[in-house]
């Protein structure tokens, strides 16, 4: 999710973060007030600083979350998440993606663009 929505989706990522607390995910960090905010990466390339909306840890792996919703700013969250998800391969973490109803054809049409078919999405 790209910080402008973040402001307006806080509904979501609560939601979000209940589901993952029922799933058994600990050690819970989001990218909103009250939480502490998860590890931040940067791109030496580019320049870009990019964050995970949610990290966790289960069974003694790290896991980095991305809440896909529509955005006119596609460019930006397919680097968001290339990104996410050459640092999780780097250190043998996992990449997550999780989206609503109403936002699985975008999601699905986005990973197929940057050629992450094969990655796995929650369906909250």
């Amino acid at each position: 999710m790209i910080s402008k929505q973040k402001e307006q989706n806080q509904d979501i990522l609560e939601q979000s973060i209940s589901h993952l607390q029922f799933k058994g995910f600990e050690n819970i960090k989001a990218d909103i007030p009250g939480y502490d905010t998860p590890k931040t990466f940067k791109s030496k390339r580019s320049g870009v600083e990019v964050t995970p909306d949610i990290s966790a840890t289960k069974n003694g792996k790290k896991y980095f979350f991305d809440i896909s919703l529509k955005s006119t700013k596609v460019d930006l969250l397919k680097s968001k998440w290339l990104l996410l998800d050459t640092f999780s391969r780097l250190k043998t973490n996992r990449f997550k993606i999780i989206t609503t109803r109403g936002h699985l054809k975008f999601t699905r049409d986005l990973l197929n663009d940057i050629q992450l078919s094969q990655k796995e999405f929650i369906k909250i």
